[in-house]
């Protein structure tokens, strides 16, 4: 079943050239709302006038060794694992939906250019079913049971706001690619025009809403990621004091409200609001 070519069916009804051209207008519509965020939005402006504001802080220059080697491990720790998230579900998740992200996108290029065809190669097709099986997997766990404002304060799972827009253009992508694809399968052709044309608007609203959605955060956040490397390493600290040990005489000289409320020798307090799972209702 998972080795059958949707692209190729689809391309027995819709002309190649369209399937090709649509694809092609998806990426500049997501490159185009990108920039489109980047300018009216001044993301990139934000980072770097903190960036500039904290040089005065920095306590050594970085070289280029150093900024490869926070790119190195900004890649390998907060992108390829999803690090920065404690909370293990969340974490899994992610990895799910990112990974399966990655494989549907990569596995629909491949069978859109390369072998559009029923003469394309068994993995190509098995890796696009994969991909949109993982994100269904991670995407559902995290809309049902994961998203902050359902697990911890008792939003109903169905409440929807421009937020989720990115994450259910993503399941409905996915998801009826998955039924259509099943569909054809099972020889219910007349059935699948249904789930096919549910497949086409949720890709068309996933790519081409970027400016509203939050698509745009897996170029941002491991830019953000890579940004907050860069000022541990630097010393600048986004201009935020540095944790020290709060029983040092030096450091409660500095801020004499730690021995006023905690003593002369405070207590180590742990995690904090991060031991608990957080109940606000």
């Amino acid at each position: 079943m998972f080795a059958s070519n949707p692209i190729a069916a689809l391309a027995t009804i819709v002309p190649l050239e369209v399937i090709q051209g649509y694809v092609i207008l998806m990426i500049v519509l997501v490159v185009g709302g990108t920039i489109l965020d980047m300018i009216l939005k001044k993301n990139a402006a934000y980072f770097f006038a903190k960036a500039k504001a904290a040089e005065s802080s920095r306590t050594r220059i970085l070289g280029p060794g150093d900024k490869i080697g926070a790119a190195v491990s900004t890649l390998a720790v907060e992108v390829a694992t999803s690090a920065d998230f404690c909370n293990w579900k969340r974490r899994i998740s992610h990895l799910f939906t990112m990974y399966g992200f990655i494989i549907f996108l990569l596995a629909t290029l491949a069978l859109v250019f390369a072998y559009p065809t029923n003469e394309a190669p068994a993995i190509a097709s098995q890796l696009w079913h994969l991909g949109a099986a993982m994100v269904v997997f991670g995407g559902f766990w995290f809309w049902f049971f994961i998203r902050v404002d359902v697990s911890a304060e008792g939003v109903p799972w169905n409440r929807v706001v421009q937020a989720d827009l990115f994450v259910l253009s993503l399941l409905g992508t996915t998801t009826f690619g998955l039924i259509w694809s099943i569909s054809l399968t099972m020889g219910a052709a007349t059935f699948s025009m249904l789930p096919l044309a549910l497949f086409i608007a949720s890709a068309t609203i996933l790519f081409s809403t970027v400016y509203w959605s939050k698509l745009a955060h897996m170029f941002f956040k491991p830019a953000a990621a890579f940004n907050r490397r860069i000022t541990v390493a630097d010393g600048s600290r986004e201009n935020l004091p540095e944790i020290g040990d709060l029983s040092d005489p030096e450091l409660q000289k500095m801020y004499p409200d730690i021995p006023q409320y905690m003593g002369v020798n405070p207590p180590n307090m742990g995690l904090g609001m991060r031991r608990d799972t957080s109940k606000h209702y």
